[in-house]
């Protein structure tokens, strides 16, 4: 791989990762979670897990990236993660999918805030400070400016890290997650675009 590619693959997951796990006050963007209906020239059309089905403009420069699974063992301590978790009854959270961040996204989407993957759903994007085997699974200790706290990952939950992916891989029944900002007549136009991809679904 080229200097010059390698370059740009780094830049577009960095554009990326900040556009799909960052959350700030100024920006909400609207996630679309479900599945592939289909792509009419730029028009993609997603069936959402609400029921409904949806039209989302995929402008030429809209990134389109995936995922690949990693094993509990890839974190490590000093990665850089994002996971979303639930919060039970006794305040502790457990993780429902951890997202591995390459390096040249670390920072991306820092802290700890409500998310929308189900009831009680929180995203922490933190460094991980260490790693302690508990009786359901690992135990991560993560800090992020302003904070710290504690997440279980329990085996089962899925672990991934970003990997390329293009139009093409946009095709009828794959799953996909998307973040758009609304347009009208409740359509939406496509910030960013991350696919199923060799059996890998986004778990985000």
């Amino acid at each position: 791989m080229s200097i010059r590619l390698k370059l740009g693959v780094t830049v577009a997951t960095l554009t990326f990762a900040t556009v799909v796990l960052a959350q700030t006050p100024s920006t909400k963007p609207t996630r679309i979670r479900g599945d592939i209906v289909s792509l009419d020239g730029d028009v993609l059309k997603v069936h959402r897990r609400s029921g409904d089905t949806v039209s989302i403009e995929l402008k030429p420069a809209v990134a389109v990236s995936a995922v690949k699974a990693l094993q509990l063992s890839d974190i490590k301590p000093g990665s850089f993660v994002g996971t979303a978790a639930t919060t039970g009854t006794d305040g502790k959270l457990t993780a429902t999918e951890v997202l591995v961040f390459p390096e040249s996204a670390r920072g991306t989407g820092e802290g700890h805030y409500a998310w929308d993957l189900g009831p009680n759903s929180t995203m922490t994007n933190a460094n991980v400070d260490t790693i302690v085997q508990g009786t359901s699974g690992r135990n991560l200790k993560l800090s992020y400016k302003g904070g710290n706290n504690e997440v279980t990952v329990p085996t089962n939950v899925p672990i991934v890290t970003f990997t390329p992916a293009a139009r093409t891989d946009l095709t009828a029944g794959k799953k996909v997650f998307v973040v758009a900002t609304p347009a009208s007549q409740g359509t939406f136009v496509a910030q960013r675009v991350v696919v199923e991809k060799d059996g890998v679904a986004p778990p985000m």
